[in-house]
């Protein structure tokens, strides 16, 4: 059977264009306005969402997003209220795969064994934990897999043709590659670099190569998407989201519109891009 990941690409080529895969914080600012968020993305153009799971030592992120873990974690957001949106997102939205991105400690502590049976009953499709080498695959990666969640890899600048084998031997979905070496939204990728880097990893795999890290702007994601498969943007929407707070951090009349707003100029930067059509 194909899955939501791998027929969300296959639409995405049909169509001729990279896919935009955006990046939200699960709880941020509270759980209504993240439930709305996350509805709203779609609406907006995002082909595949990424929901973070919140965690006090986040230690892959940068700041807007550290910040972002703690006001979510501040309101109550748990795992087990992660998957509740993600069971109510799925209530009006069978089609666009999410994503669950975070750390391995909460899901732990959860239980990693019931965490992918909820998680696959919530409807998550696919999962990226940063902290997780290949390794350590017996832990999560391969029981993902047996459930029937992708479990994405990341590869950066410092993944040598000797490492990659190992990173690409379980991925499933798409390989997340990040653009630059340091945190989340960090930086301005170099975009003929990236291009170079995908080429590279594609050579070893068939699955999707997505970039993200560092992209802030539709002409960014448009300059990513000449080469890649894939758009990821997270720490700018999450900033953008952190600029409409009232002055306790709570959400207001403009939150939404200005994540949802950002969200159709990177759309439309990926858009403008025109490749080759699937055969």
């Amino acid at each position: 059977m194909t899955s939501r990941i791998e027929a969300r690409f296959a639409r995405c080529r049909a169509e001729g264009r990279a896919a935009l895969v955006t990046y939200v914080m699960a709880g941020d600012p509270d759980p209504e306005t993240s439930l709305a968020i996350l509805k709203e993305l779609p609406r907006a153009g995002a082909d595949i969402v990424e929901f973070g799971l919140p965690f006090t030592d986040p230690m892959a992120d940068g700041p807007a997003i550290q910040a972002a873990g703690l006001r979510a974690l501040k309101a109550g957001q748990t795992t087990a209220k992660t998957l509740e949106l993600v069971r109510r997102f799925r209530a009006e939205d069978a089609e666009t795969p999410v994503i669950l991105m975070g750390y391995f400690n909460p899901i732990y502590i959860y239980g990693a064994e019931r965490f992918l049976t909820d998680a696959k009953a919530a409807g998550v499709d696919g999962l990226i934990v940063v902290d997780l080498p290949p390794e350590e695959d017996d832990e999560l990666c391969l029981p993902a897999l047996k459930a029937g969640l992708a479990f994405i890899r990341l590869a950066t600048p410092t993944t040598d043709d000797r490492r990659l084998p190992a990173v690409l031997a379980n991925t499933a979905g798409f390989v997340y590659y990040v653009s630059i070496t340091g945190i989340t939204g960090a930086a301005t990728p170099d975009f003929g670099k990236v291009s170079e880097a995908v080429a590279r990893i594609k050579r070893h795999t068939p699955l999707p190569v997505v970039v993200g890290f560092g992209v802030k702007s539709g002409a960014h994601a448009a300059a990513i998407a000449e080469g890649a498969d894939g758009v990821v943007v997270g720490s700018a929407l999450v900033a953008t989201l952190k600029e409409t707070l009232d002055a306790e951090g709570r959400a207001t009349s403009g939150t939404v519109a200005a994540v949802a707003g950002l969200v159709r100029e990177l759309a439309e930067g990926v858009r403008s891009v025109k490749k080759a059509r699937a055969a």
